[in-house]
C-alpha cells in the first residue's frame, strides 16, 4: 500500500494551515477518496471512512453555521473523534471557533483552500488516485511520439535509448530513459514517469550521461505520459517467422491492464526512430477504428471472390 504525506498535499495544493500545524509531520493519506461530511454533521455516523480526507463547502459551512453553540459543539466533537487526517475547507470560507477548539482537542489539521469545493474535490482525487496508484517499475525507455505514449522494452543493448535519443532529436519528447515507473491509475489507464533522480537523463553508450532538458530543451522532455503502446525491441532472428501483415493483434499485461504490443527486430540498416513514429500513428489510426492490414485483406478477398465467381 502506497501513501502520500499531508506535507505534500500541502505544498502541491498550497494549502493554507488554519490550525494544527505542528501535527502535519505525521499525518498520511492512504487512500483517494474524500469525504463531504454533510449527513456526519447531522448525526449519521455509518460508512464515515476515518482513513479520507473531509472536505467541508459551502452547504457543510452553513449548515454548521445555522447551529446553535452548544449543538455545533456537539456535532464537530463527534464528527473529529474519528481521526481522519485532516479537514479542507474550501471557497476560502471562515472557521469558525469550536472547529478550532476541537480541532486542537483531537490534533486534527484544518487547511483552507480558495478553489471551489466541487473544482477542488476534482482535483485532489486525480492527485491522489496517481499518487497511491499501484505500480511497478519496467527496464525500458517512454517517449510521446505524436501524441502517444510509447512504452520501448527489450534486452540491455538492444538500442533503446539509441531510439529514443534520435526521436527527441526529430521533435518528440523523453519522459523516462533507463528505469520507467508505471502506475495504474484506473482499470484501463497507465501512466509512466521517471524517478526522480533520474529524470531527463540519459545514458547513451561510448558517450555517457545527457540531460536531455539541457542539450535539447524543456520542450524535448515531459513529466508523465499514458502508456498508449508497447514496443518489444529484440535481436533479429533470421530462424524466426515475423509476422509482415499486422493481422493478428498482441497485447501485454501490465498490472491487469491490456497494451497493443508491436515487436520489432533490430538488425543493422533499420530506421528504429522512423519505425516508432509510423508505429504511433498507425496504432492512433486503430483506436480511431481504421485498421490498414484489415482493410487491404477485406479487398484482396474480395477480389479473390470476384474471381472466383467469374471463373464459373
Amino acid at each position: 500500500m502506497f501513501t502520500v504525506t499531508l506535507k505534500e498535499i500541502i505544498s502541491e495544493f498550497q494549502l493554507e494551515v488554519v490550525s494544527c500545524e505542528d501535527k502535519i509531520e505525521e499525518k498520511v493519506v492512504s487512500t483517494p477518496e474524500l469525504g463531504r461530511p454533510g449527513l456526519q454533521l447531522a448525526g449519521f455516523y455509518e460508512h464515515i471512512g476515518e482513513d479520507r480526507i473531509q472536505i467541508i463547502g459551502n452547504a457543510e459551512s452553513s449548515y454548521i453555521e445555522q447551529m446553535e453553540p452548544d449543538e455545533r459543539l456537539m456535532r464537530l466533537e463527534e464528527f473529529f473523534k474519528f481521526g481522519f487526517p485532516c479537514v479542507i475547507i474550501a471557497r476560502g470560507l471562515e472557521v469558525c471557533s469550536e472547529i478550532h477548539a476541537v480541532s486542537k482537542k483531537y490534533g486534527i489539521p484544518v487547511l483552507r483552500t480558495k478553489e471551489v469545493t466541487s473544482r477542488f474535490f476534482s482535483y485532489l482525487i486525480n492527485y491522489l488516485n496517481v499518487q497511491l496508484a499501484p505500480r511497478e517499475n519496467k527496464h525500458g525507455v517512454l517517449v510521446e511520439v505524436y501524441g502517444e505514449g510509447i512504452l520501448i522494452l527489450g534486452d540491455s543493448s538492444v538500442g533503446k535509448s539509441e531510439t529514443a535519443l534520435e526521436l527527441v532529436k526529430r521533435g518528440h519528447r523523453l519522459v523516462a530513459d533507463d528505469v520507467v515507473e508505471v502506475r495504474k491509475v484506473s482499470d484501463r489507464t497507465l501512466v509512466g514517469t521517471a524517478p526522480d533522480i533520474i529524470r531527463h537523463f540519459m545514458e547513451i553508450r561510448a558517450i555517457g550521461i545527457l540531460d536531455v532538458k539541457t542539450l535539447f530543451g524543456v520542450g524535448s522532455v515531459k513529466m508523465t505520459e499514458k502508456i498508449n503502446l508497447v514496443i518489444h525491441l529484440e535481436k533479429w532472428d533470421k530462424n524466426k517467422l515475423y509476422d509482415r501483415l499486422g493481422l493478428v493483434e498482441e497485447y501485454t499485461d501490465i498490472l491487469g491492464v491490456k497494451i497493443p504490443l508491436l515487436s520489432i527486430p533490430v538488425r543493422p540498416g533499420r530506421n528504429l526512430a522512423m519505425i516508432v513514429e509510423v508505429a504511433a500513428m498507425n496504432n492512433r489510426q486503430r483506436v480511431m477504428g481504421y485498421n490498414a492490414a484489415k482493410v487491404l485483406n477485406d479487398r484482396i478477398m474480395a477480389e479473390i471472390s470476384k474471381k472466383t465467381t467469374e471463373n464459373r
